[in-house]
Order: structure tokens, then sequence, then C-alpha cells
């Protein structure tokens, strides 16, 4: 199951880095953040100061030996960049970690909203996604859907926005059902018992509607799982028909009149079946898919 399920709109490149960027998540969700970037440290001021004092006087000594016109150049041309480059080099930060976070941390604070951590899910809502995602990998790993006998463009439309939808709407219920038993836990009056009542039957009924979301992307994995089981028994028998002349050479050349030749014969009545039901498969595909379409 994906730690961070990302909304299909985020770009692919920010998304990679919002999905390889758990740790950072799970640090931010405890109350991390980064550091400030440090100042100038002593240590690079004196460093700083000793090589501009060098190349000033380098620069000094150049405008007596070539004269004042050719020595101010110098000074311009190679004492400026010379600071800059200088001073840039020291404001860099030293840890390449620190400031991995920090660029994954700026990610995740602009796409905040567009992304779900799963460890933010309480336990039911884990469990819904869990299905959603193994109903999701069982068609998108399927040889049917890789050969193009499903409709793999929308399958790659639609399941990734099925995905984010469950999963953004798993997220809001878990909070609030967190947040409902707290309040509950703490002991109700009859007044607000009256209340809460309604609230607790509303979550569970928006359970109940993401559920039936999840069932139909099962029932979708379901006639597609139908489809490439037909699919590879198909060309298994498609490979053993191709085979069948040199059985039938083999069974005339040993004499072995007791081998069934008609079950060979059969081959040809299961693969005709076989391909029968793939297609059968793949059309109960194609209907369980509209149901997933808004």
């Amino acid at each position: 199951m994906a730690d961070v399920v990302v909304d299909p709109g985020v770009p692919p490149d920010d998304a990679q880095l919002l999905r390889q960027s758990r740790h950072v998540l799970i640090k931010m969700r405890q109350g991390w953040a980064p550091a400030p970037r440090r100042p100038l440290s002593a240590p690079r001021v004196r460093m700083v100061s000793a090589f501009g004092g060098v190349a000033f006087l380098g620069l000094l000594l150049g405008v007596g030996a070539l004269g004042r016109g050719l020595g101010l150049l110098l000074l311009v041309v190679l004492g400026i960049p010379t600071m800059i480059v200088l001073f840039a080099r020291a404001d860099v930060p030293d840890d390449d970690e620190a400031e991995e976070e920090r660029a994954a941390y700026d990610h995740l604070r602009w796409y905040e909203g567009r992304y779900v951590l799963t460890e933010d899910l309480d336990e039911s809502a884990g469990r819904l996604l869990a299905r959603a995602q193994r109903a999701i990998a069982t068609v998108t790993d399927s040889r049917v859907n890789a050969e193009g006998l499903l409709d793999d463009v929308r399958n790659g439309v639609t399941l990734p926005a099925q995905e984010w939808e469950i999963a953004r709407l798993l997220a809001k219920l878990s909070a609030l059902r967190t947040k409902h038993r707290e309040t509950v836990s703490k002991g109700l009056t009859p007044e607000v018992e009256a209340v809460a009542a309604p609230l607790a039957r509303a979550l569970d009924s928006s359970e109940e509607a993401v559920l039936a979301r999840v069932e139909a992307l099962e029932r979708y994995a379901a006639n597609v799982g139908e489809a490439e089981r037909a699919y590879i028994a198909h060309h298994q028998i498609e490979e053993l028909r191709g085979r069948m002349h040199q059985y039938e050479e083999l069974v005339a050349e040993t004499g072995a009149d007791g081998f069934a030749v008609p079950e060979l014969e059969g081959l040809a009545r299961d693969a005709d079946r076989l391909e029968q039901a793939l297609r059968r498969s793949v059309s109960s595909a194609h209907e369980a898919f509209r149901h997933l379409e808004p």
C-alpha cells in the first residue's frame, strides 16, 4: 500500500517528491520545522576577509605594476566577482540532507491538502484504502490491461482519480471521527447526546458511501481477474495446440496407440471456449468500469 497518496493533478515530478518525503511528513506531524538558514559564521567571515584582503592586495600591486587604468580594470573584472563568489559559497549549507529535508518541507507545505499520509487514517479507514489499492493493483498489473484488452488509457486516468478521492474522503472522515470520539469519551449530557447521535450516524453513512466506491473497484478488479485467468489459459492452450503435430508424430513413431489422440484434438475446442470466455470477461470488465466513472 502506498504510504502517501497524491492528487493526480499534482505535476509528476512534484508528486514523486511528495511520495518520497514520508519521513519528513511524519516529522512535520510531530511539530518539526527546519531551522532557519544559518547566517554567515565567524570562521567563514574570517575566511572571506582573508581571501578578500589577499585579492585586494594583489590587485593594488597590479595597479602599481601595470598602470593606473589597467589596474582599475583588474579590480573591477577580477575583484568584485571574486568577492561575490566567496560570499555566495560561504552561505551554502554544509548539510546536504538538511537541505533536502528543507526542500521536501517546502513542497509539503505548498501542496498541503493535496496528499494523504496513510498514518493519518484511523484503523477502519486504513483498511478501506488498502482494499481500494489492492483492487487497483489487480487491474493495472494485469496482462489484459498491458495488452490493451481493457481501456488502459481510461484506467490510467480514472483509477488514480478514484484512489485519490477515496483517500481524501477517508482522511476527512478519520479526522472528524477522531474528534467526535474524543468529545464523546468525556461523557455527554442527555441534551448533547441527542445531538451527537445523529452526527455519529452521519459519520457511519459517509463511511458506507466510501465503502460503496471501494466495492465498485473490487467488482471491476474481480472481472479483470476473470479475464486475466482466461487470457493466461487461452495462451497456454494455444502454445500446446501449436505443438500438437509434434505430439502426434511422437505417438506415431513410438507406436503408442494407447495414447488418447482425441484429447489432443480437444485442445482446439478448449482454445475456442477459452477465447469466448475471455471475450465475455473483458466485456464484463468494461461494464463494471462504467460504474467507476463520475
